[in-house]
């Protein structure tokens, strides 16, 4: 059966099995300044790293680990084997992996046989809570963030690691990686880390202050589905197995999962706002204790978007980082590689921990710092930031009769109303990305062609086809001026669409706000030639802003996640406003019937200039 096709049906398993049971970016401009702890010299172009397999085989054996508390954690270690499978003797440089999807179930695998047969050692941990392993979950708290400096410890005092260790693997497994090199352990020395999030709260939890009723449950479900499925190690002791899944469903049931979702779809608990829990499971809060080589792999439709290449942003300043962004949801990450010269991630794994933790000139610092598909002109381009140093900001404005123009609206141009229906954006590119990609198994037009989200839901606003190429690198900001129809809360999602000269509308980025959430802190937005172009929102409950009055013109700018794009000529950018952008987002209850009733109307006159502000690249720059 095909991975993701496999992987969407587990996903879809465990959200049935649950339903049973600061270094954010900080008013600065993206203009000038260098790499920092990167290569200033580093080549913008690849060239090719290709290394035979050391040894034939692997071997792999199965453990725990002591906590300080008592609780053990399952453990998994693959070395190399020679022709016979016998295990090879000696240390290697050895490559850490800790994740939350059960190391006995490789449904998502957490050890990776191209890298230990070319010569290292590779240990696979089920985080406390999942898997084989006792305790319970809580989502990279602060429970389980102390096991990662442990597990670490122990890795490097073992027989079988030569004191060199790297981390790898993606999602769960990339944001355990940034977690664990936090502790700064002499033994870690990089990490290759595959769509990591950085701010729990505003890259995937609450975006714009919504539910992300999408991902949330049904990421919940899977990890607690694949940890209380039986496994070998249930049957080899089974009155301890038995233990183990009891103690794992009634977490899930009153400790972490439950409360968590129930909290979020009902708005009644604390967690619905931002706050020390969400920080303290933000990668992005803890990167100033990070100095060691980090490789971050992101893509322009996964789920944490938003935080990927400002993880970059905020490491490569601490020591040599590098930036890989494609085309990609989060279960097609490295899907069409290699092309333009980029490798396969594999390969490009080995190479960087050749580099840096066997020591050889294998040309990771020469990789190019920042490598981005660009949507559009379909192929990859390097540039040796990001944000793009020649970024420059434009504005385009709102039109009366659905037009987009870098001209100001005049004086009495006539608003649009828009309709406050929840459920808009149900079949959508919107709705693949939130739900990780899972609904791109369905043959579906509407879920690459946003046209008929635009016929029924969306209002629109177009430019006309583009005389050349329109280069976008960066994040955007929509300013939408908006007069509620009656005294209660009100939604806006903005997506940016690339319309095709046969009139394809194909979603390229998204945002979301809810107006109570529209108070700024502007000394921790980001600013692009004096106009802000990436707004920081608090969403704390001190922040709430009260419902727009009747008729009231009320501001909301609504952070778009960054993405790269070429317009080209004779096609057209467009922006698709709505309500609600579903599952993506949908207001807590006790908010939801505030935004199910009612009209209310977007504005468009010179006294009320709505626009979105890009970053726009000279062309020129392509590479």
């Amino acid at each position: 059966m095909n991975f993701r096709i496999q992987l969407a049906l587990v996903l879809f398993a465990g959200l049935s099995l649950m339903a049973c049971g600061s270094n954010d970016s900080s008013n600065i401009s993206v203009n000038g300044g260098d790499a920092g702890g990167n290569q200033a010299s580093a080549s913008q172009s690849w060239s090719s790293y290709e290394r035979a397999e050391e040894y034939p085989n692997i071997s792999t054996t199965a453990g725990t680990i002591e906590m300080r508390d008592g609780i053990k954690l399952a453990y998994s270690l693959a070395v190399p084997a020679d022709a016979e499978g016998k295990p090879i003797e000696g240390a290697f440089p050895t490559v850490l992996t800790q994740t939350g999807y059960n190391i006995s179930i490789p449904v998502i695998p957490a050890s990776n046989e191209y890298i230990v047969k070319r010569g290292y050692a590779h240990m696979s941990v089920d985080v406390r809570g999942t898997g084989s392993s006792g305790g319970n979950w809580d989502a990279f708290g602060p429970d389980e963030q102390a096991d990662y400096g442990e597990v670490i410890s122990w890795l490097a005092e073992q027989p079988f690691c030569d004191g060199n260790v790297g981390s790898w693997g993606a999602s769960f497994m990339a944001i355990t990686q940034l977690f664990t090199a936090a502790h700064q352990h002499p033994a870690h020395k990089a990490i290759f880390a595959i769509v990591p999030m950085a701010d729990a709260y505003r890259d995937i939890v609450y975006t714009g202050g919504q539910t992300n009723i999408g991902f949330i449950p049904l990421w919940m479900g899977l990890v607690t589905g694949l940890t209380i499925v039986p496994t070998a190690n249930t049957f080899d002791d089974p009155q301890a197995g038995f233990e183990y899944l009891l103690n794992d469903i009634i977490n899930a049931g009153t400790g972490f999962q439950v409360p968590i979702i129930a909290d979020a779809a009902t708005g009644a608990g604390p967690t619905q706002y931002d706050g020390e829990f969400w920080r303290t499971r933000s990668t992005i809060e803890y990167t100033d204790r990070i100095h060691i080589p980090s490789f971050i792999v992101g893509g322009l439709n996964d789920i944490f978007q938003r935080g990927e290449p400002m993880l970059y942003e905020a490491l490569k300043n601490n020591a040599t980082s590098k930036l890989l962004i494609g085309p990609w949801n989060h279960l097609t990450t490295g899907e069409g590689l290699p092309k333009d010269e980029v490798p396969e991630l594999s390969p490009l794994a080995v190479q960087w921990f050749d580099q840096y933790l066997r020591g050889m000139d294998s040309g990771a610092e020469d990789v190019p710092n920042v490598t981005q598909y660009l949507y559009g002109a379909e192929r990859y381009v390097t540039s040796s930031d990001w944000p793009h140093p020649q970024a420059q900001a434009e504005r385009w404005y709102l039109r009366e009769g659905g037009g987009l123009s870098q001209a100001m609206p005049a004086e009495g141009e006539a608003g649009t109303n828009v309709l406050q229906l929840p459920i808009n954006g149900v079949c959508s590119g919107s709705s693949v990305q939130w739900t990780a990609g899972v609904l791109a198994q369905l043959p579906l037009p509407c879920l690459t062609d946003n046209g008929l989200n635009e016929s029924l839901t969306e209002v629109t606003f177009t430019t006309v086809p583009m005389a050349e190429d329109y280069y976008i690198n960066g994040p955007m900001q929509a300013d939408i001026w908006i007069a509620a129809t009656m005294s209660l809360d009100v939604g806006v999602s903005v997506k940016v669409t690339l319309v095709g000269p046969d009139g394809s509308s194909k979603e390229i980025t998204n945002g979301l706000l809810a107006a109570r959430h529209r108070a700024l802190d502007v000394s921790r937005s980001r600013f692009l030639d004096g106009q802000m172009i990436q707004p920081w929102h608090p969403f704390t409950e001190e922040a709430l802003s009260p419902a727009p009055g009747v008729g009231e013109p009320v501001l909301l700018n609504v952070e778009v996640f960054p993405t790269s794009l070429v317009v080209p000529a004779g096609s057209s950018l467009r922006l698709a406003i709505a309500a609600s952008d579903f599952p993506h987002g949908l207001p807590p209850l006790i908010d939801l019937a505030d935004q199910v009733l009612g009209v209310y109307e977007l504005l468009t006159d010179a006294a009320h200039p709505s626009s979105i502000v890009v970053p726009a690249v000279p062309l020129s720059t392509i590479q």
